[in-house]
């Protein structure tokens, strides 16, 4: 369908790249570069979404994929030297006990640190029974004082992201932070460019979904599409913890696309729009999934509840290890699932 070494090389670029929510700016610098000649008109909004237009003809369709991560940021410097931090985003406390991290010092300036707690030696038996919490651990950047941490750059309030790149597995699996939602990024980016006819699609890059789907409702009251699709990543129901008594969904069976999530608390896909994305998969032989989800939510759901109300719906690639800095996804499943909108596009017309 589409070149894969082009598309791992983009996700590449933007997982490795850092952008924890509030701090999208590299990200979308990365964004307007793939985007630019795509589209006939380019605007960063005031809480900075960005914006990318097509003139076409048919219903406006808006491809909502999120730019931001979720990430740390530091809170407190004691006197020996070590931060206090809080996340920013749905961590599970447990996963960043050990990480080394990179603390956003400015533009293009970067510290690096690990993250430390009390060791488990010099525990007693009831602490080492209890669970690690945030408020537990602290950064460690080296430094023997908080003058010496400042002299550094270091002070509260600055983006801390987890230092991991990514990495190929066996086949055409991959694994890396920010896949939620770098991938649903390069999904959207690649069917933009896959888009043969002249239909009228708004690309949005949206900021501040992992911390309340903020862009999300801010750029869709502008857009003022007539559709949406919101690009994702959701839970991949095939190894030990996360079998089909929670998920159906499995890597490698291509894109899925959400009937419900959140249990009906986010968004319960309209029936029009969920026979538009299958009916397109079906026709262009195009293997889907579908996803009921009682877990968490996307950009749909704010997009939905915007103005009047916008049918929308999601298209997912499965992942592994949601919100940590081990995801695994296929980039097989990520070039179908390009595929899927970009003819979805094409046919909107027909739907809406």
């Amino acid at each position: 369908m589409g070149d894969i070494e082009a598309i791992r090389d983009l996700l590449e670029r933007l997982s490795n790249a850092h952008g924890i929510s509030g701090f999208e700016e590299g990200i979308r610098e990365i964004v307007i570069s793939e985007v630019e000649p795509l589209v006939d008109e380019i605007l960063v909004d005031k809480v900075g979404n960005l914006i990318a237009s097509r003139t076409g003809d048919g219903p406006r369709v808006m491809l909502a994929a999120h730019m931001d991560e979720i990430g740390l940021m530091t809170k407190y410097i004691d006197e020996k030297g070590y931060i206090r931090f809080i996340k920013v985003g749905g961590w599970f406390d447990q996963i960043l006990l050990g990480q080394r991290v990179v603390i956003q010092t400015g533009e293009g300036k970067y510290v690096y640190g690990v993250i430390g707690s009390k060791p488990p030696h010099l525990m007693d038996e009831e602490e080492r029974k209890k669970p690690l919490k945030v408020k537990d651990m602290f950064i460690d950047i080296g430094c023997g004082s908080r003058e010496e941490v400042e002299s550094l750059g270091v002070t509260e309030g600055q983006a801390v992201i987890l230092d991991r790149e990514l990495r190929g597995l066996a086949g055409d699996r991959v694994t890396s932070k920010a896949f939620d939602n770098r991938a649903g990024l390069v999904m959207a980016i690649e069917a933009m460019r896959r888009i043969k006819e002249n239909a009228a699609v708004t690309f949005v890059g949206t900021v501040q979904e992992e911390v309340g789907l903020k862009g999300a409702r801010t750029s869709a009251f502008r857009v003022r599409p007539d559709v949406a699709i919101a690009t994702e990543v959701c839970i991949s129901g095939d190894h030990p913890g996360a079998e089909k008594e929670y998920s159906t969904v499995k890597m490698g069976e291509g894109p899925a696309i959400t009937i419900v999530d959140a249990g009906g608390r986010g968004i319960i896909t309209p029936e029009a729009v969920l026979r538009w994305l299958k009916e397109t998969a079906q026709k262009h032989g195009i293997p889907y999934q579908v996803d009921v989800s009682d877990g968490g939510t996307t950009d749909a759901t704010a997009i939905f509840l915007t103005r009047e109300g916008v049918p929308s719906g999601v298209v997912s690639i499965p992942a592994r290890y949601i919100h940590s800095p081990v995801e695994v996804i296929s980039l097989g499943d990520l070039d179908k699932g390009a595929e899927l909108i970009a003819r979805a596009v094409e046919t909107a017309g027909v739907y809406f």
